[in-house]
């Protein structure tokens, strides 16, 4: 540990299978603390190798505890977080959205480690309940079109870190690799990310996946499409760049202040944003921002232009069934 720790101070990076063993010997508890925080830190001073970004994950989820929900035709949502623009739960929103046109969403999530409130943070105290039960998780999705993966209960070898990083209160590696995580391997992806480089290494590890996915970056630092400034898009057909003029026009014409995407100040502000979006109270720019991201969502799951799924979406989101949604996951 000693060598490896000495290797990354003197910025040399991580074979795959060092990375790999980096985090079998986390989960068999033969790194401390604050080893395990040091290393991860590390890359707030650079961006991992797509060799670390793989065997990082091939470990963890091989540690996972697994769920077969590939029968579904399902998408997740996710940003990796760690933009420090402190938005409301965009994301999210976007997955009630999507479920509520009729779409499956496997939406993969945990508490705020970075951020004010995380999915996790939300959901629970609307009063939801955590499962890694396939056979709820699939009930999920049969009855109501979605389902939530609480990622603490499926990635037991990162337990260790869960503290630590909400005391830690910054980006580490974990935010990164969050979005490939999810134990239901949704067949979709609709993937934000807070950095251009960064968007560039998952471009190039995707191309060796069978995922259909997107991977956004909004060029002003968003790990979402936030319609605040143009965005780089990157797809199995290659890599698009849409100007805002292109964004703001699928829906209503609107470029956003970043001040109107704001989150709350606390979990039980920002679940004041989340209902009050879905009940149709939401502002023009909260309700324009989600429909957009959902819009991009749908538009990996069906072959329908971005016109149409703007109004699939807006349609979910004002007549109800968004909400509907929400009010079924929560009693099921």
């Amino acid at each position: 540990m000693k060598k490896l720790l000495k290797n990354l101070f003197l910025e040399k990076t991580l074979t795959k299978q060092e990375a790999k063993n980096f985090i079998i010997n986390l989960s068999k508890g033969k790194i401390n603390q604050t080893q395990a925080i040091v290393i991860t830190s590390i890359y707030n001073m650079r961006n991992p190798t797509l060799e670390e970004i793989i065997g990082f994950r091939q470990a963890i989820m091989d540690l996972c505890v697994r769920v077969n929900l590939t029968e579904f035709n399902a998408i997740d949502i996710v940003g990796t977080g760690g933009d420090e623009k402190n938005t409301f739960n965009i994301s999210t929103l976007a997955c009630f959205i999507v479920a509520g046109t009729g779409e499956k969403v496997i939406k993969h999530g945990s508490f705020s480690s970075s951020s004010v409130t995380g999915s996790s943070n939300l959901l629970k105290k609307l009063g939801y309940h955590f499962t890694n039960k396939e056979d709820n998780l699939k009930n999920q999705l049969d009855k109501v079109g979605i389902c939530y993966l609480h990622a603490p209960i499926f990635h037991p070898s990162l337990n260790i870190m869960s503290y630590a990083r909400k005391e830690l209160g910054i980006k580490t590696i974990f935010n990164t690799l969050g979005p490939l995580l999810n134990p239901g391997n949704p067949k979709n992806q609709l993937l934000g990310v807070n950095n251009l480089e960064l968007a560039r290494i998952y471009y190039y590890m995707y191309q060796n996946t069978k995922k259909n996915y997107a991977i956004i970056h909004s060029l002003d630092g968003y790990d979402e499409i936030t319609l605040t400034s143009d965005i780089k898009c990157y797809t199995p057909k290659g890599e698009r760049f849409y100007s805002i003029e292109e964004l703001s026009n699928i829906g209503y014409k609107i470029k956003i202040n970043p001040k109107e995407l704001k989150g709350g100040k606390n979990t039980e502000e920002n679940i004041k944003i989340f209902t009050n979006v879905l009940s149709g109270k939401g502002t023009l720019a909260q309700n324009e921002v989600v429909l957009i991201n959902a819009t991009f969502a749908l538009s990996l799951l069906n072959k329908d232009n971005f016109k149409t799924n703007y109004n699939k979406a807006k349609y979910s989101l004002i007549s109800g069934k968004a909400k509907s949604i929400l009010k079924k996951f929560l009693s099921i």
